[in-house]
């Protein structure tokens, strides 16, 4: 029923993804290019600025609510994500990492998790190096080409553009929790 929901909502998935997703219980996100559009707008002053959508943050706290852990592993270093990563609750922030996999290794130790239980999603090649470890391997519909072409499963929204809610509902969905959170998106 939910499967057939989540296919009315986004996209037809097959059996093995359906079984892929029902096992994750951490999700870690990259930043640039999944929760924003990976532009990245700069002022005359230095000033930063990003753009995250509401609906993502919405599937993150679904998420937590529904016991799902989630992370953000990213390359670059940034005050913008940290505010907005801790508005919607994530507890494992890693920013200005070079080597993903370590920060993946962590995760995956501290929370006592084996690789098939966490999925990644991600843009670029520097995604790659942990998503080829991990359960479910998530392409933006934007992604490079070569992520494009060998993760597990390619959202139909852009990054910046609520891929990630559509990820958190497939995750949800997997479940047969979705819809259960009545929570705001911060």
């Amino acid at each position: 029923m939910q499967q057939q929901l989540f296919s009315q909502m986004y996209q037809q998935v097959s059996p093995d993804l359906w079984q892929k997703a029902a096992a994750i219980r951490l999700l870690i996100c990259d930043v640039d290019g999944v929760f924003s559009d990976g532009r990245i707008y700069l002022g005359n002053d230095g000033e930063e600025l990003k753009a995250f959508h509401t609906r993502d943050g919405y599937g993150i706290k679904a998420l937590r609510q529904a016991g799902i852990e989630v992370a953000v592993i990213t390359g670059r270093r940034s005050a913008i994500v940290e505010h907005r990563m801790k508005a919607l609750t994530v507890p494992y922030i890693y920013q200005g990492q070079e080597d993903k996999n370590a920060a993946f290794a962590e995760l995956g130790q501290q929370l006592q998790l084996e690789a098939t239980q966490i999925a990644f999603i991600g843009d670029d090649l520097a995604d790659w190096q942990v998503m080829q470890h991990c359960g479910l391997a998530v392409a933006v519909s934007d992604a490079h080409p070569y992520l494009a072409l060998n993760a597990h499963y390619r959202t139909s929204k852009a990054g910046g553009f609520g891929a990630v809610r559509e990820l958190a509902d497939l995750l949800l969905c997997s479940r047969g929790k979705f819809a259960e959170f009545c929570g705001s998106s911060s």
